[in-house]
């Protein structure tokens, strides 16, 4: 019988490196949420990658990124997490941005834990990339990728399998992810929030599935409430009379029933919950902890 891997990989990197990008590419299906804002990702997301002779439990981790609120604190600690307990590392850098010296102290750190480590330069498809000089001296091996176009993702791949140890599977093929569809739908209403809210509103907002009725098979009935920490955010949120809901509301279904493969309907509501970023507790019913 020939051989088979398993494993954890930790994707790491910079915000808006093209971890979630990288890993939709890879799955072939949104998993992990994705807009030009950066710390759009709050939560490690676990995406199950099959080959005929490996599954990769790639896990997608929100940027290392400075700030003293509950909810930095706790994204940074997730990172630390994955970092320490995967089985191997991905360390993703924009082709067309430094490196630097949280970079080279995050390599040197799994390289003292004998980790196996490999780097690639995303968004390879960019114009501003294609000159950029790579790889960085006295790093990982090291790949150049785009998660567009799909370019380096096939060598990537085979050579992050040949680095797991050997397993049988650990999840059932069928299985796209470890996580509840309450949580990718919250994830969905989220991302459709910061796409149509430009002012800093979305990163004091959060999203709370609070009703998921599948009784119906021919139509999924969705309730999700829109946390807000001030009043004032709340009026921005459903906007001249009730328009950005409205908005949001559009966007986030066409996304969910793609994810659901059938009919949708969304009902969204804006609540106003003082300082839900900075109580761990509500940190952790959110599921982002």
């Amino acid at each position: 019988m020939a051989e088979h891997r398993s494993g954890v990989v930790a994707i790491l990197g910079r915000p808006n490196a093209g971890k979630s990008s990288f890993l939709n590419a890879v799955l072939g299906q949104k998993l992990a949420i994705v807009t030009p804002k950066p710390q759009t990702t709050r939560s490690r997301i676990l995406g199950i990658h099959n080959l005929a002779d490996a599954q990769i439990l790639f896990l997608d981790t929100p940027g290392l990124h400075a700030g003293e609120k509950a909810l930095n604190q706790a994204l940074n600690e997730q990172v630390q997490e994955a970092a320490r307990d995967c089985d191997v590392a991905l360390l993703l850098v924009d082709l067309s941005d430094s490196w630097g010296e949280d970079h080279t102290a995050l390599c040197a750190e799994l390289a003292a834990r004998g980790t196996p480590l490999f780097t690639a330069g995303t968004k390879r498809d960019l114009n501003r990339s294609r000159e950029a000089a790579w790889p960085a001296a006295g790093v990982a091996p090291t790949f150049r990728i785009s998660a567009k176009t799909g370019e380096g993702l096939p060598d990537l791949l085979r050579a992050i399998a040949a680095a797991l140890p050997e397993s049988p599977p650990l999840y059932p093929d069928s299985d796209l992810s470890d996580r509840p569809l309450r949580f990718l739908v919250a994830e969905l209403v989220r991302e459709a929030a910061y796409e149509e809210l430009q002012q800093e509103i979305p990163y004091s907002l959060a999203v709370e599935v609070v009703e998921f009725d599948e009784t119906r098979p021919e139509l999924v009935r969705i309730r999700a409430d829109l946390l807000v920490e001030r009043a004032s955010q709340k009026q921005i949120a459903i906007g001249q009379g009730g328009a950005m809901i409205k908005r949001i509301g559009t966007r986030a279904r066409l996304e969910i029933e793609r994810l659901l493969e059938g009919r949708v309907h969304l009902a969204l509501w804006v609540k106003v919950e003082p300082r839900w970023s900075k109580r761990p507790n509500r940190l952790r019913a959110l599921g982002y902890v």
